[in-house]
């Protein structure tokens, strides 16, 4: 007999004693025991049945991903302003470069911490290329205090350094403690650090930035936008190449020569 029609004769002599008996609706516990006792059973019996629905279930994410990154790839545009040329923006490499790569991170996002040495060699070996960091704080307080501390830093002149800092710390995962000392051993004032962080310059940073991500329906961090700098919202969606998750410097550099023809 299948489970379909153990189920059915269960549920349907369930319903009938309890429509005899006067009683509610609901199944009683020892009908749910029987019914639960059938489905354990013929699981253990075909355990292929669970693996094909977890396949199945996993088909199903990995479709919706990859419409969800299509749909990110083709309204960037749309959002070209926010992403390249938004106001208090903190960043490295050439301040003119012709080339802008954007980065939403998050400093207790492992992969993101694994992407430091690979901005790092962009930075140094190509000179026409300017980094902005969009701060993405989503693993929880402690990572928005991080974010806020590295905001707070550009007032000293310190972002990058800071920046630096806070990704290449050991600090598995960071306290408040380890950020204060970072700060120090980077050369910021930590009481002005302190101060700064409380202000609605860092408060609107942020906000923009989770507007920002919300908009482009990111799923996650890392993720990078690359453009030529002087991409506007007008441009056509190839325009702009969104590389979402953790990549390489070969993976980088297509992208960077894509939007360079």
């Amino acid at each position: 007999m299948k489970l379909t029609r153990m189920v059915a004769s269960l549920a349907a002599a369930g319903l009938m004693t309890m429509s005899m008996a006067a009683q509610a609706a609901d199944m009683s516990a020892a009908q749910k025991k029987q019914v639960q006792d059938v489905v354990r059973d013929y699981l253990v019996q075909n355990p292929d049945v669970i693996i094909q629905a977890l396949q199945g279930f996993q088909q199903k994410q990995m479709d919706q991903a990859k419409k969800t990154i299509q749909k990110t790839q083709d309204t960037s545009p749309q959002y070209a302003d926010a992403l390249f040329h938004q106001a208090n923006d903190a960043m490295a490499g050439n301040p003119g470069g012709k080339i802008t790569v954007v980065e939403f991170f998050d400093y207790q996002c492992p992969h993101c911490v694994d992407m430091t040495p690979v901005i790092d060699g962009l930075i140094k070996n190509n000179p026409n290329v300017k980094v902005v960091f969009k701060e993405f704080p989503i693993r929880g307080p402690m990572s928005e205090i991080a974010s806020r501390a590295a905001l707070a830093a550009k007032e000293q002149g310190k972002y990058f350094e800071f920046h630096k800092g806070l990704m290449e710390s050991k600090q598995e995962p960071l306290t408040e403690e380890a950020i204060y000392t970072i700060a120090k051993t980077v050369g910021l004032d930590v009481d002005k650090l302190k101060a700064a962080m409380k202000s609605g310059t860092v408060d609107q940073q942020l906000k923009a930035n989770y507007k920002l991500a919300q908009q482009l329906e990111l799923i996650g961090t890392p993720a990078f936008f690359v453009a030529k700098s002087d991409v506007a919202k007008t441009s056509p969606a190839t325009a702009i190449v969104f590389l979402p998750g953790q990549v390489d410097a070969v993976q980088m550099n297509q992208a960077i020569d894509k939007v360079s023809k």
